[in-house]
């Protein structure tokens, strides 16, 4: 490493046009007398979460094996090329407690993170804090923001919520508080102006004229980077190009998807700022988190990738049924199938964000090197609502606490113990979280 004599504040940032654009960490960013000690440094760890709906065929995605010897299952085949960044987790119980009966959709998103099933009141919300949020209050005392809470769908467009309870029950998996539900966000323009950049107006039509009105962000802070780039060594300089392009892609990106959906808007199926394409919102989604992550603007982020009780179709994969309704497949093969296929595609995309992830540097390794993703599902078998064996993923190396390859099996564990362990691998620790009875060893994820 060269070192510089000169330095420059962590939080420098580059303004124009009342927008705040945060950099990436550079070496020049340590002084010269404690930059040898940057390698020594204990790395940031994130959280991510990717929430999948509607369960899962589980005869497709659980491997049969325990331990480093397991195979991938045709459900997991396209986390191949992570295989050592992966831990599947399974024996873990998301079991609601007795209360108001049905509701399986809206007590499997809510318990995912909070632990705690909807209550018997039909008039007031009522769950319990979420284990990121428990995270993010601690995290956030660091970071520009406490946290993100992302969808794919709209929670005014996601269909149907279960028959007796509240809608957030099933459009949210982060609860603030007890009665606090976090509403997330879905239009990649809103997300990036709240990353980097404040709006006058949260009117989609005042938005859209602003949006025309300027230039781009970077366009307008161009002589400033210029004459920041002058004075960094030729590490920092590189490192600087490549984020200023990534930062111009996203916002390139996002301009042509809210062109294309103003034009589509009589379709009302996409609104303003979001890509016609599933695909392309999702990657544009990824590729926001891995911004936030490396900016360093938020440690904990959750997405959605579809509402309980969703009808998204999947024609692009030869599945142009509801979501939702399929998964009742009542073991019908054709309809089994459908949802297998979904499911796989599910996490083919989740393979995609690592792949982001894995290929952006962070300290001494990478964002996936830093960071402790979890993948899953409020519940397990799609057609009868199991509480039991939800499936589950953790993938990263936990900036040094986990360590993957592996299938680990509990058994009649809640899956509240493992939420304790891994916000102790954060440094914040809880005696009990919704129906805990205990932690697990957190040897068994980092062995």
């Amino acid at each position: 490493m060269i070192i510089s004599k000169k330095a420059i504040p962590r939080r420098t940032v580059l303004r124009g046009l009342g927008s705040m654009l945060a950099l990436p960490l550079l070496d020049s960013m340590m002084p010269a007398l404690s930059a040898m000690q940057k390698t020594a440094a204990r790395p940031i760890n994130r959280f991510g979460v990717m929430y999948v709906p509607n369960g899962m065929i589980m005869k497709n995605y659980l491997p049969l094996t325990e331990g480093a010897a397991y195979e991938l299952t045709p459900t997991l085949s396209a986390l191949a090329p992570f295989r050592e960044h992966l831990l599947v987790v399974s024996g873990l119980e998301c079991i609601p407690t007795p209360g108001r009966p049905g509701g399986a959709h809206a007590k499997a998103s809510t318990r995912f993170l909070t632990d705690v099933s909807p209550p018997l009141s039909e008039t007031w919300l009522d769950a319990g804090i979420s284990m990121d949020q428990i995270l993010a209050q601690e995290t956030g005392k660091l970071t520009q923001l406490a946290s993100l809470e992302l969808a794919i769908e709209s929670g005014e467009t996601a269909g149907a919520c279960d028959t007796g309870f509240a809608c957030p029950y099933t459009n949210t998996i982060s609860w603030k508080s007890q009665n606090t539900p976090l509403p997330t966000q879905n239009n990649p323009r809103v997300i990036f102006e709240r990353l980097f950049g404040d709006s006058t107006s949260t009117d989609p039509k005042a938005r859209l004229t602003r949006l025309r009105q300027r230039r781009s962000v970077l366009d307008s802070v161009s002589e400033e980077v210029a004459g920041l780039q002058g004075v960094l060594p030729q590490s920092d300089r590189t490192k600087l190009a490549e984020y200023l392009d990534a930062i111009r892609g996203v916002e390139q990106r996002i301009q042509v998807a809210e062109e294309q959906s103003d034009r589509e808007l009589p379709l009302v199926d996409h609104p303003a700022g979001i890509p016609s394409s599933w695909e392309d919102h999702l990657n544009l989604m990824f590729d926001l988190q891995v911004l936030a992550f490396q900016c360093d603007l938020t440690r904990v982020i959750t997405l959605m990738v579809g509402h309980e009780h969703s009808g998204m179709t999947y024609p692009q994969i030869g599945v142009p049924d509801a979501h939702h309704p399929i998964s009742h497949h009542q073991q019908e093969p054709e309809k089994v199938a459908k949802v297998a296929k979904i499911n796989a595609y599910h996490v083919q995309m989740f393979a995609r964000f690592l792949e982001k992830l894995r290929a952006t540097p962070d300290g001494d390794g990478t964002l996936l090197d830093h960071a402790t993703m979890m993948y899953g599902a409020g519940m397990a078998d799609s057609n009868s609502h199991s509480p039991i064996d939800i499936p589950l993923i953790l993938a990263g190396g936990g900036a040094g606490n986990l360590k993957g390859g592996r299938h680990i099996r509990f058994r009649n564990t809640p899956l509240a113990n493992l939420h304790l362990t891994l916000l102790d691998q954060f440094g914040v620790h809880c005696d009990r979280i919704g129906d805990s009875t205990g932690r697990i060893d957190a040897r068994i994820l980092s062995l």
